[in-house]
Order: structure tokens, then sequence, then C-alpha cells
């Protein structure tokens, strides 16, 4: 018998939101009290806490306890105080070592400083709860850390289904109400595909508009920090805290929007489960009055050939870490360590033309997609596979690569992308994807809040 999703309560109280969390203190409840609770889950061994955090602050309910004796005495508190976020093991937190899921750093010295994403949280009220698992580096998106454990996917937990990744531990914080919003990264879907597979909304920034300060980068040309939550507003609060942008709202409705399906490519290899969830949400948008048409998008499959020495991401990551790969290469998960070194086999040359080759990729899908509100495809063309799909290294490698390569199409061309849940109560999870222009991030989150009651209808 499968275990049926939780639906979380988006528009009303529900705690498991940004506003349910801000909604119960109003009412009363202590912040005190709702980190306690989930702190509890986080220790509960029939759970998956010790899967999904790498440390625990216990020092949360103190700075909780603090808020409510401010409010207490009537101060004016920030803004979202009292509501938790796990923080992903890339980031800097002052006094912690930043492993980034691996064994390769757990004596490295200590961060002296807090990422600025990460005091700019703080700053606005939200409570660390710990460090989230991972993939090692970053460099996978199906969250599988065979240093630290993979924690289960919430559907299905009985048989042991992936998460996805890399923010693997961030989604399930968040899925099992161990954390209200994870802070977490997206270079190739590491933010979108966890939260695809595990039900939830999770949101890639135009890269640019993060600073990095503080971030173990995986691809400098591609990381963006991002966010997962259980609604829309949970990804916009954090995106305004974390970007330092006022959110802008601007007047679209749905009617007023047209949203095109690329033709191919997104679709290859995609099963029954997602392919019937896709077209159930596109017939809904349909009947609320989005217009859906299909769009030839050609230059989708130069990616591939772009990126078929590694791309940019082998390349860079190469370079941070040849050196650790010299001294102690076996510290690495051995599937991660292949994936760095196709970077050593690139050229200067190579790297530039890869450069050069996404310049010209961005410059073409900009002019395709101009007349277009967003562009609309399968977060991910499969369901959660199961760890056991993925015990032999060709499996592993191939469904990895099936997993990136829609989200993917985002960080190439640059651009900002959010997945929603559109599956039905119980079904296994599928996320449904719009892509927006880079710099329209708050434009995409707009749209994205219109869709989201629509997709969950069902």
């Amino acid at each position: 018998m499968k275990e049926a999703m939780k639906t979380p309560e988006v528009d009303g109280d529900g705690i498991d939101t940004i506003r349910g969390a801000l909604s119960s203190f109003r009412r009363g409840k202590s912040r005190e009290a709702s980190v306690r609770e989930q702190l509890h889950r986080i220790a509960d061994p029939s759970g998956e806490g010790s899967r999904t955090f790498l440390k625990v602050y216990e020092t949360a309910v103190a700075d909780a306890a603090a808020y409510d004796r401010a409010a207490q005495r009537g101060e004016t508190l920030p803004p979202y105080a009292g509501v938790t976020v796990s923080i992903k093991d890339l980031f800097d937190v002052a006094g912690d070592v930043t492993t980034s899921g691996s064994m390769l750093l757990k004596n490295a010295t200590p961060a002296e400083r807090d990422a600025e994403v990460v005091r700019r949280l703080k700053a606005a009220g939200f409570i660390p709860v710990g460090r989230t698992n991972m993939t090692e580096f970053a460099f996978s998106g199906l969250g599988i850390n065979p240093h630290y454990g993979t924690p289960l996917n919430p559907y299905d937990r009985a048989t042991g289904r992936i998460p996805g990744g890399s923010t693997s531990g961030g989604a399930v914080s968040v899925s099992d109400g161990m954390a209200t919003v994870a802070l977490g990264t997206d270079t190739g879907g590491s933010c979108r595909i966890p939260a695809a597979l595990c039900g939830l909304v999770g949101f890639k920034p135009t890269a640019a508009r993060m600073p990095s300060e503080g971030l173990m980068p995986l691809s400098t040309s591609l990381d963006s920090i991002g966010s997962i939550g259980q609604s829309v507003a949970c990804c916009a609060a954090v995106d305004e805290v974390i970007s330092g942008e006022p959110a802008a709202t601007s007047k679209c409705n749905l009617p007023s929007l047209t949203f095109a399906v690329p033709s191919s490519y997104v679709f290859d290899d995609i099963d029954g489960p997602t392919s019937a969830a896709f077209d159930r949400a596109l017939q809904r948008l349909s009947a609320a009055g989005v217009k859906i048409v299909t769009l030839n998008m050609p230059e989708l499959l130069d990616i591939p050939v772009i990126n078929a020495k590694g791309g940019l991401t082998a390349r860079e990551a190469y370079l941070y870490h040849r050196a650790w790969l010299d001294e102690r290469p076996d510290a690495y998960d051995p599937r991660v360590r292949v994936r760095i070194l196709r970077g050593k086999t690139q050229t200067d040359d190579d790297y530039r033309a890869t450069e050069h080759a996404r310049r010209e990729l961005i410059a073409k899908a900009d002019i395709t997609t101009r007349p277009f509100d967003a562009i609309v495809m399968p977060t991910v063309p499969r369901i959660a596979p199961t760890l056991s799909e993925l015990a032999q290294d060709e499996d592993y490698g191939r469904i990895n690569l099936l997993m990136l390569r829609n989200p993917t199409i985002a960080n190439m061309l640059d651009r900002c992308a959010i997945s929603l849940p559109c599956h039905k109560s119980g079904e296994a999870p599928v996320g449904f994807m719009l892509m927006g222009e880079r710099m329209a991030d708050h434009r995409l989150l707009d749209m994205a809040a219109l869709v989201e009651p629509i997709l969950r209808a069902a």
C-alpha cells in the first residue's frame, strides 16, 4: 500500500507554510513550541531526520524563545520571526564546517561568518534548524549520498524512492515538517528536481539576482540560489529576503496568459504517470482561460551537443577540485568523482567554445520564446525511481541525465523557473515547470501563484 501524500493548506493557516506559521503565532502559539515540534520530528528515530540533517541547531529553541519574550514586551519583530529554515550544506554558517555532503571536508576549518543569504534570512527572523544532507558537492540530480545516507522520498517510503537532488535533505525537511522552508541551490535543477519528486514547490531564480558570498560553488556560470517550500508564497517570501528586492506584483490574470509547450525533447522517455498528470494540468489551465500553444524549439536539441564533453559544470568543478582530486581521490563518491573528472579532458579552447555556444543558444531562444508568457513542461520526465533501480552505475548515469535534462534548460538559458506539484492526491508526485525570462522572476512568481490552485484542484 503506497503512502498517500499530505496536501498542505496553501491559502489558509496551515502551519506547513510560512503564512500558516505566522498566523499561528498571531493566534497565540509560541515560537518556541513550534520549533520544539520540528526538532522533535527531526529526532524521531522512526523518521528521516538522521539522514536529512548533517547537523541540528539546538540553539533554535533559544532563538525562538527570545522572539517570544520580545513579542511579549511589545517589541517590533522581524517579519518572519520564528519561521524555520533548513540550510543546505553548501552554505557557510559561522562556526560550522561546510562539508558539501562530503567526507573530504569533514575536518576542514569552520566558517568565520554566515553566507550572505544566510545572514539575510536570520536578519529577517528566520531560524535555521540545521544543515541538510545533499548529493556530494551538488553534482547529481538524484540525491543519493553514500557517506551520510539518502533521505527517502515521502511518497511510497516503504519501497524506498529517491528524494531527488542535489538539495535532497532540503526537500525532505519540508515534506516531513522538520522545517518550514529550505534554502538550496540549483545548477541544473537541484531545487526543482527534489521539489517535483517530493510534491513541493521549488524555485530557481535568475542567478545574477543572488549574492554568492559564502557559497561553495559547483559551476560559477550556472549556480543559482533558490528555495523549496509547500507553496509559491513560501518561495516568493524567501526570494524577497535573500535577493534584497521588494516583491513587485505584476497585473496578470489567467485569461491574459499564453503558455508554450515545446513540441519535442522535453517529452522523450516520459513515463505514464508524468504524461497523464501534465496533460491533465494543461487541460485545467486551458479551461481556466490560459492559452496553450505548441512551440517548435529546435535550439533545445543544441544543449546536449554543447554539453557533450561535460559542459561548463564539469570544467568549472574540476578546476575547483583538482588539488583535492590529486591528493585524496578515494575520499570522493566514485559517481561524483567520475563526473568531475570529465572536466579534466576539456582544454581552455573547449571551455571558451562552450561559453560561446551557450551565448548563441541564449540569443536564439530569446527570440523564439519572446511572444509567450512562460514555457511549460514536465519538471522531470518520470516519477521518483527506487533506490534499487540505481544500484548499477550504468543505470545511475542514465537516469541522472534524464532527471537533469528538462531543468537544465533554464540554467543553460540563464532564466528563472519554478516547479509546482500537479499530481492527484495519493498519486506519485509530478512537477509542472514554468520557465520565465531572464530577470523576470517577480512576474514568474505571480503567474505561478495564479496557476498553483488550478493545479492543486484535483
